[in-house]
This record gives C-alpha cells, structure tokens and sequence, in this order.
C-alpha cells in the first residue's frame, strides 16, 4: 500500500523525506471579520483532517493578550483536540513554563494523559509574555525566564513524585508524558543537559538554527526521556500548483508580522488580497514594508517538486529527526490544499482507526 501511494508523489519526493516525521503546531490565528471563536472550532477540525492525512503529532500554542491569536489555554485546548482525534499525538508548544507553577502544569498534563493515554506530549517554552503589559497582568517579568532550567527540573521531577514538600501531583505521578524543549535562546542548552528532545526555529535563520542543533547534540545528555539527541525543526512551509500562489499564503502572517514589529500587537490575518492592495496604493510606510518584505522571505514555499527539494537540502544539513509546520494564513482551504500537498510530498498515509 504505502509503495504505490508513494508511486504516485512527485518524482523521487518521498524518497527525500523518509522516515522523517512531519507534525503541526496551530496557532489558532484570529481572521479580519471573522469572531474570536471560530480559530478554535478551526484548529479543532484541522487536527482532524490532519491526523486523516498521517501527520504525527498536532500540537497547540500559548498566548495571552494576542488579538490575533485565540489559543490563549492550550492544555484546555490540546484537551478540546484529543477528544476529537483518535490516533494522532496531541500537545502544546508549548506551555509557557515561566507563566504556571510547575505542580499545576504536572497536574494538568496528568488529567490529560489519564484521558488520552500514550497521546499527549508536553511542549514547553521559557516565554513570559509579549508585552510589559501581559507579564504584570500574569504576574511576571522578562526576567522569570532566566529561572526556566530550574522550573522544567522541578516540573520533570512531579513526574517522579521527587518532590521535597511531600506534596505529591495526582494524576501526573508515575507517568511517563515526553516533554519537549522549545529551543529559543538558551533553550538548546537546557533541553540538552536535561536531555531532553529539542524543537528549534525558525528555518529562516537557517546558520542560526544549524548552529543551536550542532550546539544540542554536542552538549547532550541522555536521560530517562531520551537516550539520544532528538530534534525537531518548525517553520513556514506554503505548498501550492504555484510558486505565486504559494508565496499568497504567506503574505497574511507577513503582514501581521510586520504590522507587530511597529505598533506593538499582533493583529488579526487580513486576507492577502487586502494586504497585497495597502502594498500597491503606498499606503504602508517605508518601516512596516521593510519588515513585511523580510517576513516573506526565507520560508520554504511553492510547488510540490520545488518544496521536496527544499526539504531535501533541510533535512540534509540540519539530521532532523522531524518537521513542525507553524503556517499561518487568512486562506483556510488554501492552508488545508497546502498540508494535503504536503502530505504527498511527505509520503504520509493514514493510520488505521483514523
């Protein structure tokens, strides 16, 4: 079965990225003219078909005082998805370790894994919040993350029942939920003397990212959640009949990027069409069209031939055990034609009882 699916994919394309997984983390983007509850219903029916599709893992994110993201609960909302889903890995990246106590997120996950077992892994992030006004309404500061290494041990260690107070976290104790590290920063550090798998972003930087996955291996321990270097590499991929068409997908996000690097907030997606026209008629100015221009650039996007090559040139010079796909667009069916597409490229298949 999976020989002839792969026949029929784009020449040598499945070749290029066997035995790579291929999982997504959705942001739940807000929509111009669209309420703040449909992203949610959104991600939820896109973990459907994704997990339909054969991709390995769906994960969700944390944002708090975002109008333009809506998943401001991920355990909530990764809980929302697993009841949904039967076969796909359900998670978060991630929880923002420096907004939580420790004991509430090893409870949290431990609900989770008690009602979805062997599904759900633990994304975590050293965040603290986009903006001065979110840390002090969470009750942090930019500083808090520096604690992050010392948080994740004492969280890992809930899952121990290791804990000095003699406290013990019910359900999360005895089980076994694999934790991942969001590497930004120092990030890659940690995740390796803990030893713990990695995702690092994003492909943009691509000596950045190379330099942080050379950094992990070399400096990585092995431990009771990993015996060897797992890394995971997340980022924009646009897969379209078009290289144009491609790149249209990527203008939302672009524009939401650069509309935040100069007013503070990242806003709702507006359609590209609408984006596409502020660039035509001048009305950007010269700052928010320099870092709309850099937002799309670097992405991986276009046809299927064009993204498997890309694909092959990543995987080859990163050896990464898996890619995260963090795409966002106004367009839904384009972003849904895109992972389908993907799926091909990837040579997925569905899992039995999908």
């Amino acid at each position: 079965m999976r020989e002839q699916q792969q026949s029929d994919l784009p020449r040598t394309a499945a070749s290029r990225t066997e035995g790579v997984r291929f999982s997504v983390l959705d942001r739940s983007r807000t929509r111009e003219g669209h309420d703040s509850a449909e992203p949610l219903r959104d991600t939820v029916a896109l973990a459907q078909e994704l997990e339909a599709l054969g991709y390995h893992r769906f994960w969700v994110s944390e944002h708090h005082g975002v109008p333009g993201v809506a998943g401001s609960a991920p355990t909530v909302l990764a809980a929302a998805v697993a009841g949904a889903t039967r076969t796909i890995r359900v998670g978060t990246g991630g929880v923002m370790l420096p907004n939580h106590q420790p004991l509430v997120v090893a409870e949290q996950f431990g609900v989770l894994e008690a009602l979805f077992p062997g599904r759900i892994d633990m994304g975590l992030g050293r965040s603290v919040g986009f903006t001065d006004g979110v840390r002090r309404a969470l009750g942090r500061d930019k500083h808090d993350a520096d604690d992050f290494a010392e948080h994740l041990t004492e969280l890992l260690g809930w899952f121990h029942g290791t804990s000095d107070t003699g406290v013990h976290a019910r359900p999360a104790e005895g089980m076994r939920v694999p934790p991942y590290v969001l590497a930004i920063g120092e990030g890659a550090r940690i995740a390796a003397e803990a030893g713990l798998p990695m995702v690092v972003g994003d492909i943009r930087g691509r000596e950045k990212m190379l330099a942080a996955v050379d950094r992990y291996r070399a400096a990585f321990r092995p431990s009771i959640w990993s015996a060897e270097p797992y890394v995971v590499i997340s980022g924009t991929i646009a897969v379209a009949e078009s290289k144009e068409a491609a790149r249209r997908l990527l203008v939302p996000e672009a524009w939401s990027l650069a509309y935040s690097r100069t007013h503070g907030t990242f806003p709702p997606l507006p359609s590209a069409e609408s984006v596409e026209e502020r660039a035509a008629t001048g009305a950007m100015t010269e700052k928010e069209r320099g870092f709309y221009e850099s937002g799309l650039r670097g992405h991986i996007h276009g046809t299927e031939d064009e993204v498997a090559a890309d694909l092959k040139t990543l995987l080859k010079e990163s050896g990464a055990q898996e890619v995260l796909v963090t795409t966002s667009t106004y367009d839904r069916e384009g972003l849904r034609e895109s992972f389908r597409r993907l799926a091909r490229i990837a040579g997925l298949r569905a899992p039995e009882g999908a």
